[in-house]
């Protein structure tokens, strides 16, 4: 197992010295699509220590830790146990492993950083400086979640001293439970997708797809549309539909085939804007469904950011702000949807993409950082490490 550096690199932003080291605690894989996690996370990295605690993975032998170094010195911690064992001995065994990894690791004056609320089930142990719970998606509503995650989020709620949302939409419906609660919608690193505006080669397995073609990338599971992606297909079969990204959490066998649908699977974030270069349209086309209630898609101004016109369904934190501002159009039908996308194949891109630079110079991962940055210093300064609270590890329910 790899051993990170066992001491905090030096503070560059005022109070950074309130804690030496970041341990967040997530249900997505570093490694499975960069988004919201790793981009605050390689922020943190600059000048603290950063464990990114990864969900277990099944495996053979002993229990362990598997320790990985990732972007900006990001230390990947992934358990590796028996899966079949009890919830409550997984929890107790993973909490035994951290414990063992704080210690040689010299891990004592830390914030934690809840993407999970199920990581409360090993973390109750635990002694922070603080607590953030950074809400980006209702995870209950998911599917195959667990069924206690409305019971953990209760009881990270009582622990956590901020709160941030990933969208509007979910800070509305979040703002009620709990005193310091913050909305930061999807963010942008602008530069990186702006490379997509230049003309460049086509990767190798767009390139022989025609044109109009009509992008989407991102995780495809129960919040794509299946029934709406069928009918555009077969409504324009002119149409080119590429669709980027792993499919999880769904049969692949639900997904419409036809010959102008091309599912080209995951790519790396740093490939995302050769593609997008070669798009006429990118797309959104999120069915509206309980999974799909409260999320900010951080790809929407991300297409902007790439110099594309986008259509989507009417997930709410796109029409607000992005619909409401003419940045992208909204349709729910087939017949709708195709619609907008002639209309957007037409229109006059350069009066568009200026509308789209406007709001994008409000809006950054550094600056969602920064702003994130000094609600935590203040919660930590305004706080003493936590101890563990009897009362709630002894709550009927709680394992």
């Amino acid at each position: 197992m790899a051993t990170p550096p066992a001491g905090p690199r030096r503070p560059i932003f005022p109070g950074s010295q309130l804690f030496t080291d970041v341990v967040c605690l997530s249900h997505l894989r570093w490694d499975f699509v960069f988004q919201r996690p790793q981009h605050l996370m390689t922020r943190w990295a600059r000048s603290h220590r950063v464990f990114f605690v990864e969900e277990p993975i099944d495996s053979e032998g002993p229990a362990r830790l598997d320790v990985h170094t990732r972007q900006q010195g990001v230390q990947v911690v992934v358990p590796r146990f028996p899966l079949s064992i009890a919830r409550p001995d997984a929890a107790s065994l993973q909490a035994q492993l951290l414990r063992r990894f704080f210690e040689r690791n010299h891990i004592s004056d830390y914030l934690l950083w809840y993407y999970t609320p199920m990581a409360v089930e090993f973390t109750r142990e635990m002694t922070p400086r603080a607590v953030v719970y950074d809400c980006m998606d209702e995870l209950s509503a998911f599917a195959g979640a667990p069924a206690e995650i409305p019971l953990r989020e209760r009881e990270l709620l009582r622990r956590a001293q901020v709160v941030f949302t990933g969208g509007l939409a979910l800070y509305e419906h979040k703002r009620n439970c709990h005193e310091n609660v913050h909305p930061f919608p999807s963010s942008v690193d602008v530069a990186h997708f702006a490379r997509a505006r230049v003309r460049q080669a086509d990767p190798a397995d767009q390139r022989y797809i025609p044109h109009p073609r009509l992008g989407f990338f991102g995780v495809i599971d129960e919040r794509l549309d299946v029934r709406l992606l069928a009918r555009l297909a077969a409504l324009r079969p002119h149409w080119q539909l590429v669709m980027i990204g792993p499919t999880v959490k769904i049969d692949p066998a639900v997904l419409p085939r036809a010959a102008n649908i091309h599912y080209l699977g995951p790519k790396r974030y740093d490939e995302l804007p050769a593609y997008l270069a070669g798009w006429d349209v990118a797309l959104l086309p999120f069915a509206r469904n309980e999974a799909t209630r409260f999320i900010s898609p951080t790809k929407t101004p991300e297409y902007l950011a790439a110099g594309k016109p986008v259509v989507s369904t009417s997930i709410r934190d796109v029409v607000r702000p992005y619909g409401a501002r003419g940045l992208a159009r909204i349709a729910d039908t087939a017949e709708g949807f195709a619609a907008a996308i002639e209309l957007a194949m037409a229109e006059d891109p350069i009066e568009r993409q200026r509308d789209a630079d406007a709001f994008l110079t409000q809006t950054s991962w550094d600056g969602t950082w920064t702003r994130m940055h000094r609600l935590v210093l203040a919660a930590v300064s305004q706080s003493e490490p936590l101890a563990v609270d009897r009362d709630v590890v002894s709550e009927p329910g709680v394992a």
